[in-house]
């Protein structure tokens, strides 16, 4: 309780005039209370809090996919990574990558109810304390790691704590999202622990609790009554009350806006067909760090520049929409196990024994289908390299003179002792660039293990924008990945020690060779650097497009994520973040709407 009142003490600061009841025309007309843009991870989460809390406000939530709360791929832990490309997945992409050899890379989110909460890979963990204390420290009161976990905490029900591998710290137990450290971890993953032990990288089973330092085994948002994803459209949803109402397959074209004596009032939507809905107090935005800039500016609010070339009239002068796009890097290798493991590959090779254990699933019985990730590692670059004294230089080269509060809190967070720069995941199966062997080929039908690196804090950012007035049209998404000497750098070390971690004893005891890249193909400074280029790709955890900073710093909401130059328009999920912490993105997520809901019922209430 005291976390809760010190937020609403600090964020006490920003209440103005500008925050009292909406106009007697909003009031007046036909539509809802408060309208949601995205059936999202946060965008569920919050309408159902919404709905909870503000018992008699009428809520909507918009949501472009379809509900598909019966698809296997979505829920069968095993099959994680299946939707992605398909109906499912909005199916963005890049612009060539300069300085990746100009690659277009995949940039998947989702499009069904859940959002991406729904495709991710179910990865379950949180950043260190001191990365969500960075939010306040860029200027956002309220928004620290103390009353973030407990933002975060709302959220979950931890079903692994004070076992094996979790003790209590920072969890709970009553939430909607079930977290659980998976059930099946494969033999030849038996030594991963005992191999980073002997790389100096200690265990550490109370991650979750603000010191993500270590190997562990992580949980999944996996319920285990079923062993099925637990996400926010089966977790949350059902707890909504009777007057939020969820409409899916429809997709909004733009905010309505209006002018008032305090600035810009959100009135509506209007649907891609031409409908407009009202909004009699708010509109919210969660439509992703890809989106919620495209809806921004398609509805006047953005770069005079960017709106002019998009054919799209300026309301509101608000330079930094769709700017300060942060996304961690990953690259993998992978390696052929020995006859004696059984790798989840066999689910890609054998059909008849991957229905008898999908028929496992549906009846409830342990299955391999149960599998998700659990094998994962996070480092500083002392842990993971020795000497860092040259990616620290390298880094300090990009940052320079900059006055960007994130490049400016990563450059202080490498010399940070308590802070990942590194992140290594043991997956069970192959996972990589070149490819599962073909059928007919000699290694088809062999089992692998991949060990996945990410690096935590690139410097390198970009931006999404529109460039059509076209609300169809797919935004133009430039990440700008590896565009300095430390980010390669960072990628070549990082593929390295993946290369040092498996021909370590036990680990390097289960397999029988390198797959990719190849123990014979790749050893010089040239071939590590062209590996980097040619299979270095995204982990999906973009952020910060809509970024919680002062305006002055290319902010684009406040404390209380109402977008500047507006009185009722907010945006709530991942684009807020102004910084990229270490650590995978849901938890946060489902804390940023946690967060959003307590701020959003308290200004309903007039407190």
């Amino acid at each position: 309780m005291f976390a809760v009142n010190t937020l609403l003490l600090a964020l006490s600061l920003y209440a103005a005039g500008c925050d009292a009841a909406p106009t007697q025309e909003a009031h007046s007309s036909k539509g809802y209370d408060y309208i949601v843009v995205g059936g999202g991870t946060a965008g569920l989460a919050l309408s159902t809090r919404l709905s909870q809390g503000l018992r008699d406000s009428s809520i909507l939530v918009i949501e472009a996919g379809p509900a598909a709360l019966d698809e296997l791929g979505i829920n069968v832990p095993g099959k994680k990574g299946s939707t992605l490309g398909t109906k499912y997945d909005w199916n963005f992409t890049t612009t060539p990558q300069e300085s990746v050899k100009n690659r277009v890379f995949a940039q998947n989110r989702g499009k069904v109810l859940g959002g991406s909460s729904a495709i991710n890979l179910l990865t379950y963990d949180r950043a260190s304390e001191h990365e969500y204390d960075a939010f306040e420290q860029v200027g956002n009161p309220g928004w620290n790691w103390t009353t973030f976990l407990e933002m975060m905490k709302r959220s979950e029900n931890f079903t692994s704590k004070n076992t094996e591998w979790y003790g209590d710290a920072g969890v709970n137990t009553n939430g909607p999202i079930h977290g659980t450290i998976n059930r099946i971890i494969p033999t030849h993953q038996d030594g991963w622990i005992p191999t980073m032990n002997r790389l100096g990288i200690e265990t550490n089973k109370e991650y979750l609790g603000g010191n993500l330092l270590g190997v562990s085994y992580s949980p999944n948002s996996i319920d285990p009554t079923h062993y099925n994803r637990s996400y926010s459209a089966n977790s949350y949803l059902p707890l909504a009350g009777p007057q939020l109402t969820v409409m899916t397959e429809k997709i909004v074209a733009k905010v309505n806006m209006k002018e008032d004596g305090c600035g810009y009032r959100a009135s509506g939507v209007t649907l891609t067909d031409g409908t407009f809905i009202a909004a009699r107090r708010e509109v919210i935005l969660s439509a992703g760090s890809f989106q919620s800039p495209g809806l921004l500016e398609h509805s006047g609010i953005g770069n005079r520049a960017i709106l002019a070339k998009a054919g799209v009239e300026q309301l509101i002068d608000l330079p930094g929409v769709g700017e300060n796009l942060q996304d961690h890097i990953r690259i993998q290798s992978t390696y052929q196990v020995k006859k004696n493991y059984t790798s989840i590959d066999i689910l890609r090779y054998n059909p008849e024994y991957a229905a008898e254990q999908l028929q496992l699933w549906v009846d409830g019985k342990l299955s391999l289908y149960d599998y998700a990730g659990s094998g994962y590692s996070f480092m500083t670059w002392k842990q993971a390299i020795g000497n860092d004294s040259e990616l620290l230089a390298l880094a300090q080269a990009v940052v320079g003179t900059s006055t960007n509060p994130a490049l400016k809190k990563k450059l202080e967070w490498m010399s940070d002792p308590t802070i990942p720069q590194l992140e290594v995941i043991m997956s069970d199966g192959y996972t990589g660039v070149k490819g599962y062997p073909a059928p007919g080929t000699p290694l088809y039908g062999e089992g692998f293990f991949s060990l996945i690196a990410a690096i935590m804090h690139p410097l390198s950012h970009g931006s999404v924008h529109i460039n059509s007035s076209d609300p169809l049209a797919k935004p133009i998404i430039d990440p700008n990945y590896l565009s300095n000497e430390h980010d390669l750098q960072a990628a070549i070390a990082a593929i390295k020690k993946c290369r040092q971690i498996a021909l370590t004893p036990p680990l390097r005891d289960v397999w029988v060779s390198e797959y990719e890249p190849g123990l014979n193909n790749v050893n010089t400074d040239q071939e590590w650097k062209d590996f980097v280029l040619n299979t270095t790709l995204t982990i999906y955890h973009p952020v910060g497009t809509c970024a919680m900073l002062p305006r002055g710093d290319g902010g684009v909401v406040d404390p209380k994520l109402r977008v500047y130059g507006t009185n009722n328009l907010r945006v709530v999920d991942a684009s807020i973040m102004p910084v990229l912490m270490s650590a995978h993105m849901q938890t946060a997520v489902y804390g940023v709407a946690e967060m959003a809901a307590e701020i959003i019922i308290n200004d309903a209430r007039g407190h």
